[in-house]
Order: C-alpha cells, then sequence, then structure tokens
C-alpha cells in the first residue's frame, strides 16, 4: 500500500512539473514566434515617434527605461524597509510571541492583496497630497506592492538562524552594530531571492502603475514626470488596430521577458555565492 501511495505521489510531482514547463514553453514559444519578426534595434534603442501605435517609426526605449527606474528605486526602498523589520521581528521579539504572529499573519495578508488595490491605495494618497502621476507615485506604489513579498521571503531565512548565533556573537564582545553584520551576512541568501521575487511581481504589473506613474513618450528626467513602463506598453500596443503594432506587443513581451530572465539568473548566481558565507 505504502509503495502504491508513493508511485502516485511521484507520479503527480512528475506530471506536475512537466506541465508548468511545458506551459512556460508554450508562452515563450508563443512570445518568440509572434515577436521576434518585430523585434529590431531601432525598437529598443528608439522613444516612440508620431502616429507610433498606428505603425509609424519609433521603439520602446521609455517603457524600458521607465520599468528599470521604477523596480530599481522600488526595490532599494523595500529593501530599507525589509530588512530592520525582519531583524526586530526575530532578534527583538520573540520569534513565537503574539506581536510577532500578527505581524507575519499581517504581512500574508498584504501579500495576497491585488495589485489593483495597490494602485488605487497609491493614487488616493497622490490626490490627498496634491501629487500627479509621476515616476515617484509608480515608486510607491510597487515598493507598497513588493514589501509584503520581501519582508516575507527575508524572514522565512532569518527563522532558520539560531539564536545561539546571536548571543555567542555578543558573549565575544561584539557591538549591537557587529552582531547586525553577522546576522545581515547569514541574511544574504534570503536577500537575494527576496529581491529575486519582488522583481518578478514589480516588474511586470501593470495595474499598479496604470494610475500612479502615468504614461509618457519620452524618458523621464525627474521624479515628478510621469513614466511609461513595458506592461502598459504591451497593453497599450495590443489594443491598436493595427496588426504590426500589435505584433510589436510581442516584441515587447519578449523584452520583458529577457529583462526578468536575466535577473532571474543573476540573482540565482549571487544567491549561490552568498551561500558560502552561511555558517
Amino acid at each position: 500500500m505504502k509503495k502504491l501511495e508513493e508511485k502516485i505521489f511521484k507520479f503527480l510531482m512528475i506530471g506536475s512539473t512537466v506541465l508548468i514547463l511545458s506551459v512556460l514553453l508554450y508562452i515563450l514559444y508563443v512570445i518568440m514566434k509572434k515577436g521576434l519578426p518585430s523585434l529590431s534595434w531601432d525598437m529598443i534603442s528608439k522613444i516612440p515617434s508620431g502616429g507610433f501605435y498606428l505603425g509609424k517609426e519609433g521603439g520602446i526605449l521609455n517603457a524600458i527605461m521607465g520599468s528599470l527606474y521604477l523596480i530599481s528605486f522600488s526595490v532599494i526602498i523595500s529593501l530599507m524597509i525589509s530588512v530592520p523589520v525582519v531583524m526586530y521581528l526575530n532578534f527583538t521579539l520573540r520569534r513565537k510571541s503574539r506581536l510577532a504572529a500578527f505581524a507575519r499573519l499581517t504581512f500574508d495578508v498584504l501579500f495576497g492583496i491585488p495589485s489593483i488595490v495597490y494602485g488605487a491605495f497609491g493614487f488616493t494618497l497622490m490626490i490627498y497630497f496634491g501629487l500627479q502621476a509621476s515616476l515617484l507615485g509608480g515608486i510607491i506604489a510597487i515598493s507598497l506592492l513588493i514589501i509584503p513579498v520581501m519582508i516575507r521571503s527575508i524572514d522565512e531565512v532569518a527563522i532558520l538562524i539560531p539564536n545561539d548565533l546571536v548571543e555567542a556573537t555578543k558573549s565575544l564582545g561584539a557591538t549591537n552594530y557587529e552582531t547586525i553584520k553577522v546576522i545581515t551576512r547569514q541574511l544574504l541568501p534570503g536577500i537575494s531571492t527576496a529581491v529575486l521575487l519582488s522583481i518578478g511581481r514589480g516588474i511586470g504589473d501593470a495595474a499598479t502603475v496604470l494610475f500612479t506613474a502615468g504614461y509618457t513618450d519620452s524618458i523621464p528626467t525627474s521624479l515628478t514626470q510621469p513614466t511609461a513602463s513595458l506592461p502598459l506598453a504591451i497593453f497599450f500596443q495590443l489594443s491598436s488596430p493595427v496588426e504590426e503594432v500589435q505584433n510589436r506587443a510581442y516584441a515587447a513581451a519578449l523584452v520583458l521577458t529577457i529583462i526578468i530572465l536575466t535577473l532571474s539568473f543573476a540573482a540565482r548566481y549571487f544567491s549561490r555565492r552568498l551561500s558560502k558565507n552561511k555558517i
């Protein structure tokens, strides 16, 4: 009976893996099939010209740079908030205290909130403070979106760090700053994974930046200017009645996929390198 159960579950695991890989490969196939013919150097090196969404000349450089600006600043802000929160939950509070458990439940709930809600909340804040759709608004909205992801990802690693390590460090006469450095070094693989997950969710989201970052055909030169993003560029191009522009949307999706895959492989590489620092 046990052997039968093992075979059943092994079959289910293999089947699930094959199914997921098949879907992923099919998505990549469709994007490459429709996007590669329309992908060119002009498309990734120029901003849209007049009539771009009617098949005229130009590219999506504004959207590429906008997405990189949005996710880069958002990840930096999220890290500055997430790491201290994780430190407090695990090494100042008791890990299994009611307050720590409530905080983790709160972050889990925030993790599951749809991105459009974060976009609407960010838009409400912008109206309250009299701000217009801008790069700053998009950064704030995406930061709110990925902070729960980052906190819970880092927290799962921090839970595994033994309290004995902290106590041993302090017993050797280390200051609080030196103790934090030791703990942070152990958290580096978790931080790299958290950054990877946050980039994957933040850079590909359209609902969050729809009302907060706006859209423009130029590259922003300040935080108060609106900015384009690849998800919105894909949306607007697919909405065009011109088939050539629709094909450009698949090319833009291919560019976005390449960016995410590049960042993912880089994060995995650094995660393996940083794992050597763990005790």
